[in-house]
C-alpha cells in the first residue's frame, strides 16, 4: 500500500504540482480513506519526502543504465536528456521551483543527493570521453562535473528562467550544446553537430 500512495502521489504531484495536491485529493484518486494514507505517512511533508528520494533513485537508476549502454558521452547525455524530460513529464508544473518554495529542507536534502549521485557518473562519463578523444585531454573532469550540475539546475531557477519566457526542453538543450561545445575535440564535434541536426528535423 506504502508503493502504491507514493506512486499515486507522485502522478499527481507531476501533474499538478507539490503545493496543489492535498491528503484527500490523493485519497480521492485511490478510492481510500485518509486515515490510510496516515497510517504510512505522518504528514503531507513526510510523504513529498517519500515521493521525491523515489523519484530520484528512479531517475538515477534509469541514467545507470543508459550510462552501462550508450555508444559515447555524447550520445549518453542526450540519451538522458530525453529520458529525463520523459520521466519528469517535462517539468509542466515545475516541481523543483515547488519543492524549493514551500521544502525547502527537502529541497536542500535534495540537491545534495542529487550532487553525490551526479557528481561521480559525470566525472566517469567526461574521463570515457577522454579517453575516447571526443572530448579534450586538457579539461579538469572534477572541475568540469561540478560546473555541469551547477549549471543543470541552475537553469531550473524560475527567477532567472522564467517559465513564460524559456521552455524546459529548450533550456535543457541549449545548455547541452554549450557545455559539450565548450569541451569537444574535432572527432567530438561531429558526433555533437549530427544530433543536433536530427533534433532539429
Amino acid at each position: 500500500m506504502k508503493e502504491k500512495i507514493i506512486n499515486i502521489a507522485t502522478e499527481l504531484f507531476l501533474n499538478f504540482g507539490f503545493k496543489s495536491v492535498t491528503m484527500d485529493d490523493i485519497a480521492n484518486e485511490m478510492g481510500i480513506s485518509k486515515k490510510t494514507i496516515y497510517v504510512h505517512f505522518a504528514n503531507k511533508t513526510k510523504l513529498v519526502e517519500a515521493v521525491t528520494f523515489t523519484m530520484l533513485e528512479n531517475v538515477c537508476e534509469g541514467i545507470d543504465g543508459i550510462c552501462n549502454t550508450s555508444a559515447n558521452p555524447i550520445e549518453e547525455l542526450y540519451d538522458i536528456k530525453m529520458f529525463v524530460l520523459h520521466h519528469l513529464k517535462n517539468e509542466k508544473t515545475s516541481p523543483q521551483y515547488q519543492l524549493k518554495k514551500y521544502y525547502p529542507q527537502i529541497f536542500s536534502q535534495l540537491t545534495l543527493k542529487q550532487f553525490d549521485k551526479m557528481h561521480e557518473s559525470v566525472k566517469a562519463s567526461l574521463q570515457k570521453g577522454v579517453d575516447t578523444e571526443v572530448f579534450r585531454a586538457a579539461i579538469d573532469v572534477d572541475f568540469i562535473s561540478r560546473l555541469y550540475f551547477t549549471g543543470m539546475t541552475g537553469i531550473k531557477d524560475q527567477t532567472i528562467f522564467p517559465l513564460d519566457k524559456y521552455d524546459v526542453e529548450y533550456l535543457i538543450e541549449s545548455y547541452l550544446e554549450y557545455h559539450l561545445r565548450a569541451i569537444v575535440t574535432d572527432k567530438g564535434l561531429e558526433i555533437l553537430n549530427k544530433f543536433i541536426k536530427s533534433n532539429q528535423s
